[in-house]
Formats: structure tokens, sequence, C-alpha cells
């Protein structure tokens, strides 16, 4: 089993940063590729970036690339989502989710059968 704790989401202004820390505890959460994902009122859950175990593999939706990084700390059980130029757009629940042990990068929601209970991230003035 794999538990998962988002921590760091708020309320921020656009243009605005704001840094997403998921918290892992479980068997072999250092050989999971982990996903970040995102839901906005009234929208289907979308993926937002991924990072293999290995870190050589990443996945980052189109509309976040270049804005946002993903990495992860091994040592710490900790991936995180860094975000910077945050839009409006951007407001969501952002989640966290980890793969079955060994399995590759994927935007697919399917392949992450462990999530958190997410983190509410807003972008207002």
């Amino acid at each position: 089993q794999v538990q998962l704790v988002e921590s760091g989401g708020g309320l921020v202004q656009p243009g605005g940063s704001l840094r997403l820390s998921c918290a892992g505890s479980g068997t072999l959460l250092g050989r999971r590729a982990m996903g970040w994902f995102r839901q906005a009122p009234g929208k289907e859950r979308e993926g937002v970036a991924c990072i293999s175990s290995s870190e050589e593999a990443t996945y980052y939706l189109d509309s976040v690339k270049g804005r946002f990084t993903i990495s992860r700390d091994n040592a710490r059980s900790t991936v995180y989502l860094q975000m910077n130029s945050l839009k409006p757009d951007d407001t969501a629940v952002y989640y966290c989710a980890a793969t079955l042990p060994f399995r590759v990068c994927s935007s697919g929601e399917s392949e992450y059968p462990y999530r958190g209970q997410g983190t509410q991230v807003t972008v207002s003035s």
C-alpha cells in the first residue's frame, strides 16, 4: 500500500509561484513513477506532470510547459511541483499520484492506483 499527502497549496496572485509537496509512504515508493493531476470545478481531472522513478523521463501538460517543474527526492520519499507564472486557469485541486512499481511515466490517470487527498490552489487577484 501507498499513502500520499499533499501540501503547499493556497491563494496566490496571477504571476506568482507555489511549490507543492507530496510526502509518500509505502513499499517500493522509489520505484514508482509519480504524477500530479488537477481538477478544476466543473472539469475533468487532467494529468499535469509526471516523473519516472529514475528521474530520466518527465511529462508535462502543454499548458504548463515552461512554467511548472516536477522533481523528486527518493531519499525523502517526496515529490514536488514547482509552479511559476501562475494563471487563473491553474486554479484547481491538485493531487499527487503513484503508479504500481516499475511502471513508466504516463499522463493517464488509470495508470495511478494511488492518489492523495488533494490540495487547493487558487490563483486570483
